[in-house]
């Protein structure tokens, strides 16, 4: 991920291009994730019916505002997530190449770059991302009956007082593997495949940045190609343990691997590809978003004289 003169930008300004460009995309697509956590929630019913069908049973019962349920504490969480897993790719990719490392770094160690702040990143982001799935598997309400969590900066107040401290962390294991990947199969692919298109002669535009979004971790890969939707096949089942974990505020589940035993044997093994359709819809939109954002966003920290 280098800026678009080809020079390095200093972790601040990444750090900062990269939490723009992040919650951009977030604010674009975030219908989609809450269709997707719906589905993933939703065990023992059939209300809510593929993507389609989720959006618009959601935006029937409680209002085309509700999709948008979770913006703040994702807004959050993108100034942490995605500023420190696209922001420190860089530096962390270059430690493991080393200082006398010439040329483009090899796939291996660009996906151990990609696995390691994705990991980094969500660990320190965690309770952004608790608050937000609290916020969107919250339904529709009886006429009177106050929300729970009214705002974000109140839910973690409420939930580090009832489940203490330590509970705004709570899911964070299938939370390090899910993001892990997925952030992996995202920069590496792109970081990839980008270099590659500019090694064949092509400019440095947003054409290359969006063929760059498009082959790999768009919805429209060649069929059982494309890493992003290796990274939604390997992902979904932590992704659905981490929502259903993190949703649960009554107990249900005594850990991870309890949610892994209690899903499988009252739901089927299926249930752990609940919302993939949207889960891959979002991840493909949410990057061409992000990439396209913050390749122009990098150019406006790019000294002039460069």
């Amino acid at each position: 991920m280098v800026a678009s003169s080809g020079k390095t930008l200093p972790f601040p300004q990444m750090f900062a291009s990269s939490a723009i460009a992040a919650c951009t995309a977030e604010a674009l697509t975030l219908p989609l994730d809450t269709a997707k956590v719906r589905l993933q929630l939703q065990s023992g019913s059939t209300k809510y019916k593929g993507l389609l069908g989720t959006v618009l049973t959601i935006a029937r019962e409680e209002g085309p505002s509700s999709l948008w349920k979770g913006l703040e504490p994702g807004l959050h969480r993108q100034c942490l997530f995605g500023g420190l897993r696209i922001g420190l790719y860089e530096p962390v990719r270059n430690v493991y190449v080393g200082k006398d490392f010439k040329g483009d770094p090899p796939l291996h160690l660009k996906i151990a770059a990609g696995l390691t702040t994705g990991a980094l990143g969500i660990t320190v982001a965690s309770p952004t991302d608790l608050v937000k799935v609290r916020m969107q598997s919250e339904g529709k309400l009886p006429a009177g009956t106050p929300r729970k969590y009214p705002s974000a900066l109140a839910a973690y107040s409420i939930i580090a007082r009832e489940e203490g401290l330590i509970g705004l962390w709570k899911g964070l294991g299938p939370n390090i593997a899910r993001n892990a990947i997925i952030n992996a199969a995202e920069l590496a692919s792109y970081d990839q495949i980008k270099q590659s298109l500019l090694g064949m002669g092509l400019s440095d535009n947003v054409g290359t940045h969006l063929l760059s979004g498009n082959i790999v971790p768009n919805a429209h890969p060649p069929p059982g190609l494309g890493a992003g939707f290796f990274a939604v096949c390997i992902g979904s089942p932590v992704d659905v343990v981490k929502s259903r974990v993190m949703g649960d505020r009554t107990g249900r589940f005594s850990g991870v691997l309890d949610c892994f035993v209690k899903t499988a044997r009252n739901d089927g093994m299926l249930a752990f590809y609940k919302g993939f359709v949207p889960n891959f819809g979002r991840l493909g939109s949410w990057n061409v978003a992000m990439f396209l954002t913050l390749e122009q966003v990098k150019k406006l920290f790019t000294p002039k004289d460069e």
